[in-house]
């Protein structure tokens, strides 16, 4: 997220921690909770972390290359690739991702990096001290599900226990069935299905099944490698480069296994998650999630006994909101763009919006009370419309004309509802 971003939701917060001060903790206790998520969403957010853990071959490489959609790490097709195990920044275009990228498990030759003498295991675990993974990705070739695995599942246990001991947190584990492309009838292509014969497709999707259930008895014979286990899925994450050109794109399952971790990982990391993704998908759910934590953030301070105090923190609030929205797609807002947005949807910044907000808050000065919850609700359901309206613009790809119908019918919904 960008610096001027950033700066801005500070001085938000520190508006807002400020005026909850001078307030009861009965009235403030709600709006610090939520205050809670939108710090860990928005300001203390960092990038996701994984461990990448799998024998020579299993597609390592290949899955980070195809979670960002772009070569950003190096396909070793003939020898091992990876060194020793080491937590690499890996950046495309839209984000970030921390990755352990490690050395395969049993593996038969020095990788081509590789100067010491550690195991892969050792390497592994000397790597888990310096930070955890948000989540483990357990890899192994779908034609390699029977093939020795137990040696590969002793190692995995020991490394979610070392995670454990070390940073007090036990690390869920996915299982990623890899090069299910590979899998026969070899001729079907499962990313495009419908031009494929439906029996031999079904026979093609009947062999993932039997792999996958497979792997996951092997799991649930461990108890504590059933307790991390989130799912098993196989995958197909094979694209082929030239001159770092894209010239064929097979992968399939690959937005499963991206909802899949979205839904597993620290709040910390789903803001750069989401962007990187490049899935409308968690991009909305996240947007979704924001925007009901800013409307009732907005919503419980205009609650808040106090005249006219809440005008700067609301309306801060929902350019944030709009910034925050904008970034998730892909985009980097300043201020005065959110500002020029709000405007476009009708929810005008300036001497308007100011009248309205000093309407609202004077309504709690005339009407203790009462007046309170409604200006809650006017808040509260502004601020709904302002993100469905972003999210509709920025995220859905909606002309401005129909971000600002969002806008209006949220609000004459709110003033029809008793």
């Amino acid at each position: 997220m960008s610096q001027p971003l950033q700066s801005q939701l500070s001085d938000v917060l520190q508006k807002l921690e400020g005026l909850l001060e001078r307030v009861p903790e009965s009235v403030a206790k709600e709006v610090r909770q939520q205050l809670r998520e939108f710090r860990q969403l928005l300001v203390d957010t960092r990038p996701p972390r994984f461990a990448l853990v799998g024998r020579r071959g299993s597609g390592k490489s290949s899955l980070i290359n195809a979670i960002f959609g772009q070569k950003v790490a190096e396909v070793g097709h003939e020898k091992a690739q990876t060194g020793e195990a080491t937590w690499w920044s890996y950046s495309g275009e839209l984000g970030t991702i921390e990755l352990l990228d490690t050395r395969g498990l049993q593996e038969g030759s020095s990788p081509r990096e590789a100067d010491s003498a550690t195991s892969p295991i050792e390497s592994i675990l000397a790597a888990l001290k310096e930070k955890a993974p948000d989540i483990i990705l357990f890899l192994i070739k779908a034609t390699e599900a029977d093939a020795g695995i137990d040696p590969d599942l002793e190692a995995l246990k020991l490394i979610g226990q070392t995670v454990e001991k070390i940073h007090t947190y036990r690390p869920p584990i996915m299982v990623v069935a890899t090069h299910c492309d590979t899998l026969e009838p070899k001729n079907v292509r499962l990313h495009q299905p419908a031009d494929e014969d439906p029996d031999e497709l079904q026979e093609k999707l009947d062999r993932v099944a039997v792999i996958e259930n497979h792997l996951k008895a092997k799991f649930e014979a461990d108890p504590y490698l059933n307790d991390s286990l989130i799912t098993v899925l196989g995958v197909s994450s094979y694209q082929s480069w030239k001159n770092d050109i894209r010239r064929s794109d097979e992968r399939w399952r690959i937005d499963t296994l991206l909802d899949y971790i979205f839904n597993e990982i620290p709040r910390e990391g789903k803001l750069a998650f989401a962007r990187l993704s490049q899935l409308r998908s968690l991009q909305e759910s996240l947007a979704n999630r924001l925007t009901q934590v800013v409307a009732a953030i907005c919503g419980g301070i205009a609650a808040v006994p106090i005249p006219f105090g809440d005008i700067v923190p609301i309306t801060g609030l929902q350019i944030a909101l709009i910034s925050a929205i904008g970034y998730v797609a892909g985009r980097q807002l300043s201020q005065e763009t959110a500002r020029e947005f709000l405007t476009a949807i009708g929810a005008t910044i300036g001497a308007g919006l100011v009248l309205r907000e000093v309407a609202r808050a004077s309504i709690k000065f005339l009407f203790p009370g009462g007046g309170s919850v409604i200006s809650a609700g006017i808040a509260s359901s502004a601020t709904l419309g302002i993100g469905k309206a972003a999210i509709a613009y920025f995220i859905q790809n909606a002309g401005i004309e129909r971000a600002r119908q969002i806008f209006k019918s949220e609000r004459e919904t709110s003033k029809a509802t008793p």
